[in-house]
């Protein structure tokens, strides 16, 4: 088994682990992700996919400021990611991640959306700023 470690910068602190869910497309939590996780925005490369529980990593989000609370809707309900992983913040992502209490970081010394692949196992500790990816 391998490891690389990435180190960025705390959003939100906190840990979690779990398999990474990993995109090149922005996302807008409002048109992409319905509540119980899944990306019905057709073109999208995570369509059909769900996001619940996932490490989720992915550059920026965009659209509609409603996404925010469509993040915190998710985590009240038990499908929201278990950490969120981005090349640069925004606040709409930031503002959702507060208030579903979502472990979160950017500015990553190396991009993670061409360094963690979906399926790889990640441990993210947002207090310290780094993200530990295993692969077998």
């Amino acid at each position: 088994m391998s490891e690389v470690i990435l180190r960025g910068r705390r959003v939100v602190g906190g840990k979690a682990e779990g398999h990474a869910l990993v995109s090149k497309d922005r996302i807008c939590f409002l048109a992409t992700i319905e509540t119980n996780g899944l990306v019905i925005e057709e073109g999208h490369d995570l369509y059909g996919k769900n996001v619940a529980g996932t490490i989720l990593t992915f550059p920026s989000s965009r659209g509609s400021t409603s996404g925010s609370y469509r993040l915190y809707e998710m985590a009240l309900s038990g499908t929201a990611p278990k950490a969120i992983l981005n090349i640069e913040a925004d606040s709409v992502t930031v503002s959702g991640a507060i208030l579903g209490n979502i472990p979160m970081l950017h500015r990553f010394d190396t991009d993670p959306t061409e360094v963690i692949k979906t399926g790889d196992y990640i441990v993210v500790d947002a207090d310290v700023g780094t993200v530990r990816v295993k692969r077998q």
